[in-house]
C-alpha cells in the first residue's frame, strides 16, 4: 500500500467517486451492526435483492469505471496487472488473517471481498487488454453471463439453483473445501462467481468510456436496457449475490448505470448540489484504504473484550442501544462509526492524498 498527492484532480469524474463514496458508506454501515438491524440492510437469505446485496457489485462496478478512466492515461502492462491484483488478494489475505485468532487455522477462509476484487481485476483487464470497442466488452460481459447461467443448469438441470446442490457450491467444496468457506454449502466470494462478478467489471468499464465522452444519456438508455433484460432474465435464474448470477449481474450494472447518469445529469444542472455530496466524495477518493480501515477496527473491537463483553458491542449499548427500537439504534450506530471516518476522508481529501493498493494504472 502507498500514497500519493493527487495533483491532477480535474482528471478525476465526480459522479464516480461519488458512487464509490455512497458504496463504501453503505459497506460500512451493513458490515458489521452490533444488533438485529432493518431486513434491506441485511443480506439476502439465498436469493432476492436488498439494498445490503447493491453494495458489493456498485463497488465492483464502479473498479472498472474507475479502470476506463486510468487506461485513458496510460496503458498498463501485464506485469503491474498482476502485481496489483496479487496485493489485493494478499491484502485479502491478511485481512482475514485478523480472525485466525478466534477460529485457527483450521478454519482459515482463503477467499474474501478484496479476493474478490482482485481476481476479477485480474480478468477483466486481460480481457480489456485483447478488446477495446465498447460492442466487443460488451459482448464479452453477456458472454460470461451466458457461461454462467449455463453452468448451473447444466450441472444441476432439474433445480439449478438450489442451495445444497449447485456449481458454484460444488467448486468451492473442491478449492478451498469445507473448512476453509464461509458458509458450510458455499463461499459468496468463490471461484465460480468470478465469471459474472468480471461481467460486472465489464459494465463498469463500459460506463467508464461513455463517461470519457460525456456520454450520460446513452449509460441512461443502456442501464435501462439492462435493468429490463435483467428482470426477464429472472424468470429463468433466480436473483442471488451468494452465487453472483446472472440477473443478479444485470439488476445490479444496470441500476449503477442509472444512478450514475443521474448524479452526472444532476451536477451538470445543478452544480451547487455537489456540496451535499461531499462527504462521499472525500470516502469515495480514498475507498480501499477506508473499507480495510472500518473492518480491521471493528475486528479488533469485536476481538477484545471488556469484562467478557466486546468493545464493539459495550460502545453500542452505552450510547444507542435500544434508541426508539433495536433496529433504528443499531442503524444510528452504524450511521455514526461511518461519520466518524468521515473525519479522516476529509482530511485526506482537502490535501490531495491517495491510497492505492499497488500501482495506479
Amino acid at each position: 500500500m502507498k500514497y500519493r498527492l493527487n495533483l491532477a484532480q480535474m482528471n478525476r469524474n465526480f459522479e464516480l467517486d461519488i458512487l464509490r463514496g455512497l458504496t463504501i458508506a453503505l459497506m460500512i454501515i451493513v458490515d458489521a451492526p452490533p444488533d438485529a438491524i432493518y431486513k434491506t440492510l441485511q443480506h439476502s437469505a439465498w436469493q432476492g435483492l436488498t439494498l445490503a446485496d447493491t453494495v458489493f457489485p456498485a463497488f465492483v462496478f464502479a473498479m472498472g469505471a474507475a479502470t476506463a478512466f486510468s487506461i485513458s492515461r496510460r496503458q498498463p502492462s501485464l506485469k503491474k496487472i498482476c502485481r496489483r491484483a496479487g496485493l489485493l488478494f494478499f491484502a485479502g489475505i491478511l485481512l482475514n488473517g485478523l480472525t485466525f485468532f478466534c477460529y485457527g487455522l483450521e478454519h482459515f477462509r482463503f477467499f474474501g471481498i478484496l479476493q474478490r476484487l482482485a481476481t476479477v481485476y485480474f480478468f477483466g483487464m486481460l480481457i480489456l487488454l485483447k478488446l477495446k470497442s465498447a460492442a466487443q466488452i460488451s459482448a464479452a460481459a453477456f458472454l460470461l453471463l451466458i457461461i454462467s447461467s449455463a453452468g448451473f443448469h447444466i450441472y444441476a438441470p432439474e433445480n439449478p439453483f438450489d442451495e445444497m446442490k449447485n456449481i458454484s457450491g460444488a467448486a468451492d467444496l473442491i478449492f478451498p473445501g469445507v473448512n476453509h468457506i464461509y458458509e458450510k454449502t458455499h463461499d459468496p466470494e468463490g471461484i465460480y462467481g468470478n465469471l459474472a462478478s468480471t461481467a460486472t467489471m465489464l459494465f463498469g468499464i463500459l460506463t467508464g468510456k461513455f463517461l470519457l465522452k460525456k456520454e450520460r444519456w446513452k449509460i441512461l438508455l443502456y442501464g435501462a436496457g439492462i435493468l429490463i433484460l435483467g428482470y426477464g432474465w429472472s424468470y429463468f435464474d433466480i436473483v442471488s449475490k451468494k452465487i453472483w448470477t446472472a440477473p443478479f449481474a444485470l439488476l445490479n450494472a444496470g441500476g449503477d448505470m442509472i444512478l450514475i447518469a443521474v448524479l452526472g445529469i444532476l451536477f451538470e444542472k445543478l452544480p451547487r448540489s455537489k456540496k451535499f455530496f461531499r462527504p462521499f466524495d472525500s470516502l469515495g477518493k480514498n475507498p480501499l484504504f477506508f473499507f480495510l480501515l472500518s473492518n480491521v477496527l471493528v475486528i479488533l473491537m469485536c476481538t477484545i473484550e471488556i469484562e467478557g463483553v466486546p468493545i464493539w458491542i459495550l460502545i453500542y449499548q452505552k450510547t444507542f442501544a435500544g434508541l426508539i427500537g433495536v433496529e433504528f439504534g443499531a442503524l444510528i450506530f452504524c450511521v455514526n462509526w461511518c461519520a466518524l471516518l468521515i473525519i479522516p476522508a476529509e482530511f485526506l481529501n482537502r490535501r490531495g492524498i491517495i491510497i492505492k493498493i499497488g500501482n495506479s494504472n
